[in-house]
């Protein structure tokens, strides 16, 4: 057991190693340049574009229905945007990989937009790699 107990730390340690080797020098996660498109529809239909809320500090939050820490965070998020969306500030939920059903029934408690991408094809130009996401765009977007 004690042996399997330091395969395991190594396999840690060697992910960790491999991730810090891959990330661009200075960069501390921060991108630079425009934030990608963004537009899908919410559950209602209506398109919600991330071009449009230029001008306001925006977070884009990726979750999925099934994801535990997803769902542990949104009250936590829903906080954060009740006390700040008067000031220019806006909060995006984009569902990703869950059916419509779940989504719509988790939205019931969230009071900023749910944005629905039912083919995950937000996914690729955001650079998520896994959920929870959460990516600040600046006011300039």
């Amino acid at each position: 057991m004690n042996r399997w107990i330091k395969l395991a730390l190594l396999a840690v340690a060697a992910v960790v190693a491999a991730q810090l080797l891959v990330r661009p020098p200075g960069s501390g996660g921060v991108e630079r340049g425009p934030a990608p498109p963004l537009a899908l529809p919410g559950l209602d239909g209506s398109r919600v574009d991330l071009a449009a809320l230029r001008g306001k500090v925006v977070a884009v939050n990726f979750w999925a229905s099934w994801c535990g820490p997803c769902v542990l965070e949104i009250p936590e998020l829903a906080e954060v945007w009740t006390e700040n969306r008067d000031r220019c500030f806006e909060l995006l939920g984009v569902a990703e990989e869950s059916a419509r059903e779940d989504v719509a029934r988790m939205a019931r408690t969230i009071p900023y937009p749910v944005l629905f991408d039912e083919r995950a094809e937000a996914l690729g130009p955001w650079g998520v790699q896994g959920y929870p996401r959460t990516v600040l765009v600046d006011a300039e977007g």
